[in-house]
Order: structure tokens, then C-alpha cells, then sequence
């Protein structure tokens, strides 16, 4: 189970109330989790251990509903997850459950609990529940955003906008940020989507743009070479896999951006740009993917990838940053419950409300 720390984010000088907090970030060690996790645990300023789960057998299958595999030996000498608890602990992921569940009962109100997206385990496995907006779970505890967390924030964004790297200093504006997903289970990209998709991109290389291209692990070799077909000819970045991703450049410097409709964490790391975001929905999709599209462009934040285009649309709309809204809605219960059992947090941790 690796660990790794997180420090402080945010504006200088800004009071938080968990600044410096002992917290325990539980994920089964998917990126899209551990993106959530880290973004929350940075907003709210906490000193944070990584703790990766990876039950085995019957244990996995039984997850969430289960208990935590005995091997774990979860609140004994020499666990990864053993007493002195943490402040907070924040879980996501199905094989987290188990072990988010099993800390709540041991460390009790002494240490509060999140869980990021549906546990599926009811109201009960945790003090706190975020789920996106376009999820169906409502509840006492439960809180909703239009995206999930992340970890670009207005500040990380500015300091990224005050030194882009020579590459993309040199695209002439309008930069246009493509950011490719692919195929999952319910989006299929056919070989006539990719056409489709590529045939926009021709049509806007046609008004003198200039692009910044980055693949994911799920981008498909046709997707992409329609996109550098597309593209050729026009100023652009292509990543090739090689060296450091230079995704949160390409966003932050984007005077416009395109994705594809199968990713929700990348299309709300689009919206959080505050910059027009044009979203290219292949063939397939489903009931829930649909609501979450349909908030986003009655929000304002995005609008569908035209066919053709005959200009490049401008508009604004306050960016999107969930983790800070989780983040402030944790602090808000998190001091409520330390004023009502002061008796719990005399540990001699210096937080900002002392």
C-alpha cells in the first residue's frame, strides 16, 4: 500500500479549517479514484497517506458489501490501517467500502468519513457522501456536483497560465485542446464516428486554429490517426506517450476545447477551465452518461461538437471546481462535530480555528 503526502492548496493565506489534519486517502488504485481523492484531500489542506487496497478472492468479489479481508488485520499492531486514526479519512472505489466502513466503526466520531461516488452500502457507511449530480443517490448526507473533484484549481491554473512551455507559447491563438478518450462500455466509436469526429476538426483547421493534442490509455489507433489527418497542416502538439504529459498545459492554455463525451472526470477538468468546451458524443452513451451532458449544457459550460464548422463560438461561465465545494462542505460538518465533542480533538494539533 503505497503512501504518499499531500499539502496545502488554495489561496495564500486562506484559513482552513483541516490544514495540516492526519488523513488517510483509501482507493483500490484506478487513476479517475485516486484523481478525486487527491483533489479533495489538496483543497482542504490535509497531510494525507495513500492507502491503496487490493483484497484478493472471496473478499473482492464481496466488495462493497463485505467485510475487510482478515489478512489486513485492520486496527491491530502492524496494519496499515491501525490506531493512532486519522482526522479524516476519504474513500472511493468499491473494493474502499469494506475498509472505509470497518474504520468509521473503530476510530468512531473521532475520525469523519467520506466516501467519493455511490458506495452502494446505504447512507450509514460514512459521515459524508459525494456523488455527481447526475447519480441517483439523495440523501441527509449526501451532497452533488456537475463534475467530479480534481486537482486543478483557479490557482493552479493561473500559475500555469503565467509560464506556458515555448512549445505552446509558440501555437498561434486560437489554441483548441483535444482531449481524446475511447471506446468503454457504453460508447462504441465506429469507424464512421471517427470519420465524423475528424471531418469537425477539418472543417475548424479550415478558420486558421491551432491544436494541442493529447490521447488516453483508451484512445484507439483509428481515432487517433483521423485526428493527426485531420490536423496536419495546421500548427499543432501531438503527445506521442513520451516524457511528461503536457495535459494541464494544454488545458490551461486553450482558448477553446473538444472531448469526447466518454469521460466524465476529463470533460469536468475541461469545464473547470472556465473556457468554451464543445463535447463529441460517439455512437452508444446511456441514460446516466445523457444526464450529466445535458446538465453540463444547461449549466452553459458546454455545448455539442457541430459537424462543420463555419466559425469558432465564444462564451464564458463560472468553471467548475468541485473539490472545492466538497472540500468547504466537509470543513462546514467536519467543525460542527468538533464543536459539539470538544472533548475528542484535544490531541494538541493546532488547527486553524484554534
Amino acid at each position: 500500500m503505497a503512501q504518499t503526502a499531500h499539502g496545502p492548496n488554495g489561496a495564500a493565506g486562506t484559513a482552513r479549517p483541516l490544514a495540516g489534519a492526519r488523513a488517510w486517502l483509501i482507493t483500490d488504485g484506478k487513476t479517475g479514484m485516486d484523481v478525486q481523492v487527491a483533489g479533495v484531500a489538496e483543497e482542504l489542506g490535509v497531510l494525507a497517506e495513500v492507502k491503496r487496497v487490493d483484497p484478493k478472492g472471496l473478499w473482492r468479489f464481496a466488495a462493497p458489501w463485505g467485510p475487510v479481508q482478515p489478512s489486513d488485520r485492520l486496527g491491530k499492531p502492524g496494519s496499515a490501517f491501525m490506531p493512532p486514526w486519522p482526522d479524516i479519512a476519504i474513500a472511493t472505489g468499491r473494493l474502499s467500502i469494506p475498509y472505509i466502513r470497518a474504520i468509521r466503526k473503530a476510530a468512531g466520531p473521532r475520525t469523519f468519513t467520506v466516501v467519493l461516488q455511490d458506495p452502494k452500502t446505504g447512507p450509514d457507511t460514512a459521515d459524508l457522501i459525494w456523488v455527481p449530480a447526475h447519480d441517483r443517490r439523495r440523501g441527509f448526507n449526501v451532497i452533488t456536483t456537475l463534475t467530479a473533484p480534481h486537482s486543478f484549481t483557479a490557482e493552479r491554473f493561473a500559475r500555469l497560465r503565467q509560464s506556458p512551455p515555448p512549445a505552446i507559447a509558440a501555437l498561434p491563438a486560437p489554441r483548441i485542446a483535444v482531449v481524446l478518450g475511447g471506446k468503454n462500455a457504453v460508447y462504441r466509436f465506429t469507424e464512421e464516428d471517427d470519420q465524423r469526429f475528424g471531418m469537425a476538426l477539418k472543417s475548424l483547421a479550415a478558420l486558421g486554429v491551432s491544436f494541442m493534442v493529447t490521447p488516453s490509455r483508451r484512445t484507439h489507433k483509428r481515432l487517433l490517426d483521423v485526428v493527426t489527418w485531420a490536423t496536419a497542416g495546421s500548427p499543432r502538439m501531438i503527445w506521442d506517450g513520451s516524457g511528461d504529459n503536457p495535459y494541464p498545459d494544454f488545458l490551461a492554455q486553450a482558448d477553446s476545447l473538444i472531448v469526447t463525451a466518454d469521460s466524465v472526470n476529463m470533460t469536468g477538468e475541461a469545464t473547470a477551465t472556465g473556457r468554451p468546451v464543445y463535447v463529441f458524443a460517439p455512437s452508444g452513451g446511456s441514460a446516466k452518461f445523457s444526464r450529466f451532458h445535458e446538465a453540463l449544457h444547461a449549466y452553459g459550460a458546454t455545448r455539442p461538437l457541430p459537424a462543420s464548422f463555419e466559425r469558432l463560438e465564444s462564451w464564458s461561465y463560472a468553471p467548475l471546481l468541485s473539490a472545492h465545494v466538497i472540500a468547504a462542505e466537509i470543513e462546514q460538518r467536519w467543525s460542527k462535530r468538533r464543536q459539539a465533542l470538544p472533548g475528542l480533538f484535544h490531541d494538541g494539533r493546532k488547527t486553524a480555528q484554534d
